[in-house]
This record gives structure tokens, sequence and C-alpha cells, in this order.
């Protein structure tokens, strides 16, 4: 398999994304690259492990995309040899009527991980710059004091929202979370492929949805929203990989390979030792459990 350098995958520099490519020759067929995620994600899992006892950090994997990307089974595939109790997953839907009495990062707060975990954003705080800007009526349902109507919104409120959010990613890794921020990028031909599949196949009938075909329309305006967000909030802390997804199994695989490489990198996630009194006294325990 040929290797990649993923750092050409994370963005450190304002980008164009239809320049960027939905598909990368990694020179292996499915079964080879299904192989090495088996491999990666094993690893992964016991970094989590490790993560768990030390308990200091968490990890935010925030995983964005055009309908069909790919994510939910992303998910399924990444982290099913994970603990049970070492992962969240979270979908962020339409906002509940108690999310919008508060400010539209508090859902967010309320669903990050705990220390020791990792929690994983199938959609993210970064809806509230993407399909809200793609539908700026939907912003007037947070009542918000100074927008009365969507003329009220203009590039000032946008700036404001990337502050924001900027400001919620420096504030949760200056307290120990990890951030990975994913976008799936497929080309427009590969979604109206995997559409054509949802009709096609009678088990998948149940995914589509004929506004699924209407937000297919706003194709570039989607495409200009998450170039503009990538661009203003890829941090260091918090930095975006835009992923080639044509091919799932590529982007599964370049997903947790990213992640491990970075994680690999805190040396200090240890399990604890056990104080000295315990430790001396291990091979009493055994023989004491031994005789019973």
């Amino acid at each position: 398999m040929k290797e990649i350098n993923h750092q050409n995958l994370k963005i450190t520099k304002p980008v164009k994304l239809e320049s960027l490519p939905t598909s990368l020759d990694t020179q292996a067929g499915k079964k080879e690259i299904e192989k090495e995620l088996r491999e990666t994600r094993k690893n992964l899992a016991d970094w989590q492990d490790k993560l768990y006892a030390h308990n200091k950090y968490s990890v935010l994997v925030c995983l964005q995309g055009m309908d069909t990307s790919g994510k939910d089974s992303l998910i399924r595939e990444v982290f099913k040899g994970f603990n049970s109790r070492g992962v969240v997953v979270h979908s962020f839907k339409t906002p509940t009527s108690k999310e919008l009495k508060h400010d539209f990062l508090w859902r967010h707060y309320c669903a990050l991980p705990e220390r020791g975990k990792f929690g994983v954003f199938n959609r993210t705080h970064y809806e509230n710059v993407l399909v809200t800007k793609v539908h700026p009526e939907y912003i007037l349902n947070e009542r918000l004091p100074g927008v009365n109507s969507v003329f009220d919104i203009d590039s000032d409120f946008w700036e404001e929202r990337y502050e924001a959010i900027r400001n919620f990613e420096k504030h949760i890794a200056q307290n120990g979370t990890i951030i990975f921020k994913f976008f799936l990028n497929i080309s427009k031909e590969e979604q109206r492929q995997r559409l054509l599949r949802r009709l096609r196949k009678p088990d998948k009938n149940w995914k589509f949805s004929p506004g699924d075909l209407e937000e297919r329309k706003l194709w570039n305006k989607y495409r200009d929203c998450y170039e503009e967000a990538i661009n203003k909030t890829s941090a260091e802390k918090a930095p975006w990989y835009v992923i080639p997804a044509d091919s799932k199994p590529t982007a599964r695989y370049l997903v947790a390979k990213i992640m491990l490489d970075r994680l690999q990198k805190y040396k200090d996630v240890q399990e604890p030792s056990l104080p000295p009194e315990i430790l001396k006294n291990l091979e009493d325990y055994r023989k004491q459990l031994e005789k019973e």
C-alpha cells in the first residue's frame, strides 16, 4: 500500500475545495485497505484504554460532509473495536425547543466527552454556519436580539459566529480536549450514485428523502459555506482535515490513521502505576486467590 502523507490533508492555509481531490490512489485493493484499517483501529482502541486509565485528556472527533458522504458507516467501522464505555456518539439534528432557548453552542457543550473518553459529533457545531447560512431563515428560530428578519443577518453576524466557534474550540483544547475535524470530501457525481443506490436497493430506501434532491440543487452554496468555515476555523489545536471520500474504505482508513498518528505523540498518556505498597504485594494477592 502506498504510504500517504496525511499532513497534505491538513488545512494550514486557505484552500479552494473544488481544487482538492475527492479520491486518492493508494495503490491498494479494498481488502488490503480494510486490513490496514483493522490494524489501525485495534491500535486506536488500545490507545483509548490508556486514555481512559490516564483520565486527563478527552478526544473530540467532528465529522462533516455533504449528504451521503459516509459519516455513519465511517463511525461504525472506525470505532467498532472500542470499549463501549470509551466512546459516545452524538448526532445533531434540528435543534429542539429547549435547545433553541440557549445559545447555539450550548447543546454542543453539553455533549462534550468526559476526560478519558472519545466523543464523536456526527454533524457538529459547524451546522450553525453551514445549513443556517444556506437557509438563513432558520436563524429566526433562535429569537436573537436585533435579528427580526433575514435582512438583519449580515457578514458581521457570521464573523461573530466563526469567532465564537474558534473561542469554543480554543477553550476546550486548553482544558485537555484533543480535537479532530474531518470534512469528507465527495464529488457531486459520487453523491448522485449513492442517492441512486438508495433508490435501487429496497433495504436502503428508508435513507432517502425527496428533500435530498432539493438540497443537492444547493451543492455550490454548501461547498462555498464549507470552504469559508474550514478556512476561518482551522487552527493548530483544532485542525481541519479534508478527506478524499469517494472511496469509503479509503476515507475510513485515512481518518483512523490520522487520529492514531497524532494521538501517539501524547507520550504522557500511560496507565497509572500502582502504589508501591500494593505493587510489592502482588504475588501475595495472587497466591490468596489461587488458594480459594
